[in-house]
């Protein structure tokens, strides 16, 4: 599941270009749109590499975790210096620390002897520092996204902001699966596989930081010094959200169980015989499905209902989950995975409409980087739970059993989260939950 304002859409204004007006909204998403679609052909060619090495379910999860463990401990501080530094600063060195680990992932790949015999470490060490990267970029980059254009755009802004996130995401494991099978010959025959992907990869990410120098936006920073307090106040503000909290916990628990993305090398090579180019149509078949969605709501937007649509739609996503478990075929795979991206992305538009819209502008980057550790945990880390329980008792069934999680950790949500269960209209007025205490303690200086 991608991560909250980046797939987020909201409302459709009167002129739907209208962001597009500010120049650095257009250089921070064509920027966007590169470095997405080189992190998705790596993480193709990452999954890939590691089961030819390893032909282990669990270890294809260890890749998951050691995106997800830096953030877990991080957290708090990223949300903080996103509040606090200049968050166009924090974005270009931590997509500068992501290209020199993809700089290593491709020389590991062209050595000779650093994967011998198994040896899969180097790629998790290497994996933990793009997770690091992640971690600290991720709140800065969903916080940053008001100061790229007039505040009449904002909601037209996230809308096309999810557009543009999930053509990558659609566009992405498919470039590279291609790019993995590309037959080159001669001299540059040394680049096969998984080092043209990471060189590729590695491309898109210095596109992306030439791209994001050239913004000029005015970041707004507050001014408060550091204490535990302003660290700690993201988290207790999710914590007194009701609606907020419901909302990314189901998102979490029903993604963490049914999310079947590490296991899709199993699936592509063991029980549907469809090679990388078939992991490739895999991987980008649940965008498709989050496309159409959200170019459907930049048209239609959710406007009743909306927390009873989530909790409808987070079922289907478990039923879709169990219908790509019990597969045997390549098609009808790629329409589970089609309706498991779909459903997905209505519950990411409420979640997001919740965050963006119930949350003071002075809390955005701590408010977002609990959301990003929820992303993060339902994502990185329930790869490794997806690996673990394939490990235990083989893909099928962890799928199965997993999807079926999801559909009761629905029921359950329902009943917990009375505020979620009767969420109406997707605006400020009706998502706000009245925070005084928190309002008077976070002043915009």
């Amino acid at each position: 599941m991608a991560d909250g304002s980046e797939r987020g859409s909201l409302a459709v204004g009167k002129d739907y270009r209208s962001a597009f007006k500010s120049r650095d909204f257009r250089l921070y998403q064509a920027a966007r749109l590169m470095v997405i679609l080189g992190a998705e052909a790596q993480s193709v060619a990452v999954a890939w590499q590691v089961y030819a090495l390893t032909h282990s379910a669990l270890d294809l999860g260890y890749t998951g975790l050691a995106l997800f463990l830096p953030g877990l401990f991080v957290m708090l501080a990223a949300g903080h210096a996103a509040d606090r530094y200049d968050r166009r600063k924090i974005i270009l060195l931590c997509y500068g620390l992501q290209a020199c680990c993809t700089a290593v992932l491709l020389w590991l790949s062209l050595s000779a002897s650093a994967l011998q015999h198994g040896r899969i470490w180097p790629i998790y060490a290497v994996l933990v520092g793009i997770g690091l990267g992640r971690a600290f970029s991720g709140p800065a980059a969903s916080a940053m996204l008001p100061s790229l254009v007039p505040k009449e755009d904002f909601v037209n802004a996230v809308t096309w902001g999810a557009t543009v996130y999930q053509i990558a995401n659609m566009s992405g494991p498919a470039v590279g699966g291609i790019l993995f099978t590309l037959p080159l010959a001669g001299a540059a025959a040394m680049c096969n596989g998984a080092p043209l992907v990471y060189s590729f990869t590695l491309a898109m990410l210095l596109g992306f930081i030439i791209l994001v120098s050239m913004i000029h936006a005015k970041m707004v920073t507050e001014k408060k010094a550091f204490s535990m307090k302003t660290v700690l106040a993201g988290l207790e503000y999710v914590w007194r959200a009701k609606l907020l909290l419901g909302s990314i916990s189901l998102d979490l628990f029903a993604v963490l169980l049914g999310g079947a993305t590490a296991l899709l090398p199993i699936f592509a090579t063991d029980i549907l015989h469809a090679g990388p180019r078939g992991l490739g149509l895999l991987r980008a078949m649940p965008s498709v499905g989050a496309l159409a969605v959200s170019l459907t709501m930049v048209v239609r937007p959710i406007k009743r209902k909306a927390g009873l649509t989530m909790l409808v739609c987070v079922g289907i996503f478990g039923a879709a989950t169990v219908v790509f478990g019990l597969s045997k075929s390549i098609w009808l795979s790629a329409a589970a995975l089609v309706i498991v991206g779909a459903s997905d992305m209505v519950s990411v538009v409420v979640r997001s409409s919740v965050l963006q819209l119930a949350t003071p502008p002075e809390m955005r980057g701590r408010v977002s980087a609990v959301n990003w550790l929820f992303i993060g945990a339902s994502n990185e880390f329930g790869e490794f739970e997806s690996g673990l329980t394939a490990h235990w008792w083989g893909a099928v069934r962890a799928v199965v059993i997993g999807g079926t999680g999801s559909m009761l950790v629905t029921a359950a949500a329902a009943g917990l989260f009375p505020q979620l269960r009767r969420a109406d209209a997707l605006t400020a007025d009706a998502l706000m939950e009245p925070q005084p205490e928190l309002s008077m303690a976070e002043p915009v200086d």
